[in-house]
């Protein structure tokens, strides 16, 4: 919007610095921290009188109970401050920031129906069926796969069906026509380990804020034909932009993260979890860098494998749990580690994942 104003006036004084992504991603950050701020306690209370509330599972030896009636739905506070802070300091005519844009509403409201149903049925596990979110889930991977393999819309050029692996300068392999499904896969497991480690107070919120980071450095290096050509990157024109949207995720998540940290006054709820997972694998399909995740996003692979592992091969197949618990994070408290140790210790290891891909840049 803001760009669009000095397009509208050309005396515009500060036209040439908002001109810079740099300067744009910063204050797009810094926006939305602040919208997240003053929205916050607002949401929180209008959220807690209108009884949407959090209704927690029973664990037994590890029960949540005394997080029964904390109010949920807090992702609505992500997704605002990102969309206010977006709207304002981004393109909206560019193409990779109308894509995630459409990801967010599309998950948001995915997210939000979840929760809406939870609330008013009174139970955890009575909101859409896991067989309906994928189907959703895999709707929108269907419909993105179109928008970025399109060869009228595509921007990825001669690249459009090459798979690119962290750690390695050239594409391994051309998909071709498999790349539809890899596509759905993609944004499918990426919004449900995101939405697997939404388990304990402020523990998916850090590790989301560190892998947007991620994602906004290799986008800009991406959008910028002189670092890509000096990096060896492949230059796709216009994914610079992407540096707005998750400069202004990263600021949201941390004024989220004022509210929700130990003991959180709010939870994010799906309405957060599948808009970050929904966000999150849409910018690595437009960025060619969905294995990346594996790295940079290595708490929350994790945490999805404990989810397989313990339901498809321990319980289904072997008849028998794996772990104490899944997510793996509550087998942790069952073995009576302290919740906020055991969201720190994720974070640090969130933080290792970080840099580790990030040492893929140069050592290719």
């Amino acid at each position: 919007m803001l760009l669009w104003l000095m397009d509208a006036f050309s005396t515009f004084p500060i036209q040439r610095l908002v001109a810079y992504i740099s300067f744009r991603s910063l204050m797009a950050m810094l926006t939305s921290f602040l919208i997240g701020l003053l929205l916050g306690k607002k949401l929180i209370n209008i959220i807690y009188r209108l009884n949407l509330r959090d209704k927690a599972r029973d664990y037994g030896d590890i029960s949540s109970k005394n997080k029964s009636g904390t109010p949920t739905m807090g992702g609505l506070i992500i997704f605002i401050s990102f969309l206010a802070s977006v709207l304002f300091w981004g393109k909206l005519n560019n193409y990779f920031i109308t894509i995630v844009l459409f990801a967010g509403f599309w998950f948001t409201a995915l997210g939000f129906m979840d929760d809406y149903l939870k609330s008013v049925r009174g139970s955890s596990d009575a909101g859409m069926s896991r067989g309906l979110k994928l189907v959703f889930q895999s709707l929108f991977g269907l419909i993105l796969a179109f928008l970025v393999l399109s060869p009228s819309s595509t921007p990825f050029g001669a690249h459009v069906t090459k798979l690119f692996v962290p750690f390695v300068k050239n594409p391994v392999v051309d998909l071709s026509y498999f790349y539809y499904p890899f596509i759905i896969l993609v944004i499918v497991g990426i919004s449900n380990s995101i939405n697997f480690a939404d388990g304990l107070d402020g523990l998916a919120t850090v590790p989301v804020s560190l892998l947007a980071a991620v994602y906004a450095i290799f986008a800009y290096i991406i959008g910028n034909m002189k670092a890509a050509e000096y990096l060896l990157f492949p230059f796709f024109n216009g994914a610079g932009e992407l540096v707005i949207a998750l400069s202004a995720l990263v600021g949201a998540l941390a004024a989220f993260l004022w509210f929700n940290t130990y003991p959180a006054e709010i939870f994010m709820g799906d309405t957060g979890s599948l808009f970050l997972g929904g966000v999150i694998g849409t910018s690595a399909v437009l960025l060619k860098k969905e294995l990346l995740f594996l790295i940079a996003g290595g708490v929350f692979v994790i945490e999805f494998l404990s989810v397989f592992v313990q339901d498809y091969i321990g319980i289904k197949l072997l008849k028998r749990r794996i772990f104490y618990r899944a997510p793996i994070h509550h087998t942790y408290q069952f073995m009576g580690i302290g919740e906020p140790k055991i969201v720190v210790r994720f974070w640090i290891i969130a933080v290792i994942f970080m840099l580790v891909s990030l040492i893929s840049i140069k050592l290719r």
